[in-house]
């Protein structure tokens, strides 16, 4: 039936995109037999060990892997085990293909994940099936994945606006800090920079964890907040305690919702990201490196967004005059690094500010 949607989608001119399958096993005629018997309806990649898998998933990640376990230097069972602690390859569908088909080697493997066991010799039909039941299973659980996300990051979006209205003349501000910590993180990820401390999935909850920086401002007074003129020492104090409001109401909510991953990094924000580099920030006065980077990003991105819009005590700066102020703050309330890399990837910043000023004018 595949065979045939591609045939006729060739002729309309239409192309569906075959699914990937990764084929791991030791033996050369294994593998080219089991490419023979599904090439025709899926893209068939092969790997002739474990160590080799990892490095072809790691490029291209494929749609779904059929493993054999009895390899030489790294079994299936361990290269199962590398997928799994591997966060781009974590949730990668794995079906055990394998000669060695005793019911205590089908148990281990649904045990260390697999998502099924086919014995050896198998017939295509089945095979076939099976990989077709799986791939749909993973495309619907995918969907639902995404359509729950989309909901939580809704729902956390709006608070945080909701609560930032209270202290700022303009919207939008916590979907712009997301995307300049978005574009920085990515940034420094494509330089091999910080590689200890990020790859896509950290960053992934880096961004949404971002918009819940400033929810400790619940617990400060509308008095304070919408104050136009400058805040006395005392106001100063109180506003500065929604770093550990927002760190308290945040962990509170996680120790709840522990699932929640990302919550580890809103505290971290929520408590850390008025942090200055040389140790003179609040609340913990914390230095360098003792910092956390994703406070070290989230930083540059605030205060960056805080000087190019509006605010009740003072008028937007322009662009030139907010990477002025950043670039001479290097060293001292910044990571140089991030402010290197922010140099260079500022054009971004303004598509972001115009593109959003944009869409707040058609609203109106």
């Amino acid at each position: 039936m595949t065979a045939f949607l591609n045939g006729v989608s060739k002729r309309l001119g239409v192309d569906i995109q075959k699914k990937q399958i990764l084929v791991v096993d030791d033996n050369i005629s294994n593998l080219k037999y089991i490419s023979a018997q599904l090439s025709d309806a899926y893209k068939v990649v092969m790997a002739k060990s474990g160590a080799q898998a990892m490095q072809i998933a790691s490029k291209q990640i494929p749609d779904i892997a059929l493993l054999d376990i009895d390899m030489p230097e790294m079994d299936g069972f361990e290269t199962l085990a590398r997928m799994r602690e591997d966060p781009l390859l974590a949730k990668l569908p794995v079906i055990f293909l394998s000669a060695n088909n005793d019911p205590a080697t089908e148990i281990k493997a649904l045990q260390v994940g697999a998502m099924d066991f086919i014995p050896k010799p198998f017939e295509k039909s089945i095979l076939t099936h099976r990989l077709d039941l799986h791939l749909n299973f993973s495309r619907y659980q995918s969907s639902l994945e995404n359509t729950v996300r989309e909901l939580e990051d809704s729902i956390v979006t709006s608070f945080s606006e909701l609560i930032e209205a209270r202290d700022e003349n303009t919207g939008g501000h916590v979907k712009r800090t997301s995307a300049y910590v978005d574009l920085l993180g990515t940034s420094l990820i494509k330089r091999g920079m910080f590689k200890d401390e990020l790859d896509p999935g950290e960053l992934d909850l880096m961004v949404r964890a971002a918009p819940l920086h400033d929810i400790g401002k619940i617990g400060i007074s509308d008095l304070i907040l919408m104050k136009k003129g400058k805040l006395s020492d005392e106001e100063y104090e109180a506003v500065k305690k929604h770093t550990v409001i927002g760190g308290e109401v945040l962990r509170s909510i996680y120790e709840k919702t522990p699932t929640q991953t990302y919550l580890r990094y809103a505290i971290l924000i929520a408590e850390g990201h008025h942090e200055r580099f040389d140790g003179k920030g609040y609340p913990f006065q914390k230095k360098g490196e003792e910092i956390e980077l994703c406070n070290r990003i989230m930083s540059v991105a605030n205060v960056y967004d805080s000087l190019v819009t509006d605010r009740v005590y003072r008028e937007a700066l322009s662009y030139e005059k907010a990477v002025e102020i950043i670039v001479g703050s290097s060293g001292t309330e910044f990571d140089p690094r991030i402010v290197d890399v922010f140099k260079d990837v500022h054009p971004d910043f303004v598509v972001i500010a115009e593109n959003d000023k944009k869409r707040e004018a058609e609203s109106k």
